[in-house]
């Protein structure tokens, strides 16, 4: 099991306090979570740090971030040995009408979609929307 610290310093993040505790938070979701959620779990943290570490595990591929259709961006921790590659990395979500709720489904990936010549695709975004499991139950 690799730690926070060996994450951090295969990416080349430097290890802060801060940025070991909204990693756990995150890791500690099986959702993806918006700005606001990191905000409300570090109330006493100061806004803009949150901003900017969650800007750094995007731009180092720790995180990645989700349009789930609802105009509120959320994030999710991407997957050991992911590097947000649009060819290999790209994976399915799954949005709840129910619960609100948004969920990485990494174990579907999304196939390559090949665009007309001139075209250049920089991100995919496939999201499901249904009823969750829990919902439906």
């Amino acid at each position: 099991m690799e730690t926070i610290e060996q994450v951090f310093e295969s990416k080349n993040i430097r290890v802060t306090a801060m940025r070991m505790l909204i990693y756990k938070f995150l890791a500690e979701k099986e959702i993806a979570v918006t700005l606001s959620d990191i905000e409300n779990a570090f109330e006493k943290a100061d806004r803009t740090t949150l901003y900017r570490t969650i800007k750094t595990f995007e731009e180092k591929d720790i995180v990645h971030q989700i349009d789930d259709g609802t105009g509120i961006t959320k994030y999710a921790l991407c997957e050991k040995g992911c590097n947000c590659d649009i060819k290999t990395d790209l994976h399915l979500h799954f949005h709840c009408n129910n619960c609100n709720e948004t969920v990485c489904l990494t174990e579907h990936k999304i196939p390559q979609i090949k665009v007309p010549d001139g075209f250049v695709s920089e991100n995919v975004n496939l999201v499901v929307k249904g009823i969750c499991d829990k919902c439906s139950g």
